[in-house]
């Protein structure tokens, strides 16, 4: 499985922005696909996750209520719609998958067998 994110950039605080990661080598419609991000200086933690169908999703507080996770599994794709992005959103952000993640592990670095190359998402303040 090859992930690959996209849709980082520099933004001012207050901002938005959409990531996009495609998938391609397997089909992931029935995977948990999640998203991290790791500043500098810091693990890579955990943003938010999306169950195979879609019907569910789970988030970190931090992001809560101003991210939206969701996928299109026809175009084996999973987006992260951030809105009032804020300097410590500041982080590269990478997609993950893998085929024994269960649910309730879906917030955990280590459940995760396939990591994209990241992107760089930077707000100003």
């Amino acid at each position: 499985v090859q992930l690959q994110a996209f849709g980082g950039g520099l933004v001012q605080a207050g901002g938005y922005l959409r990531l996009s990661c495609a998938a391609s080598g397997r089909t992931l419609s029935s995977y948990v696909l999640g998203w991290f991000r790791q500043a500098p200086g810091k693990e890579r933690e955990f943003v938010s996750a999306i169950n195979w169908s879609g019907s569910s999703t789970t988030y970190a507080d931090s992001v809560k209520g101003r991210f939206t996770i969701s996928r299109e599994n026809a175009k084996n794709t999973v987006y992260l719609q951030m809105n009032s992005l804020k300097p410590e959103d500041t982080a590269v952000y990478y997609c993950a998958t893998g085929a024994q993640v269960r649910w309730w592990r879906a917030p955990i670095r280590d459940a995760y067998d396939y990591w994209g190359q990241g992107t760089q998402v930077t707000v100003s303040s």
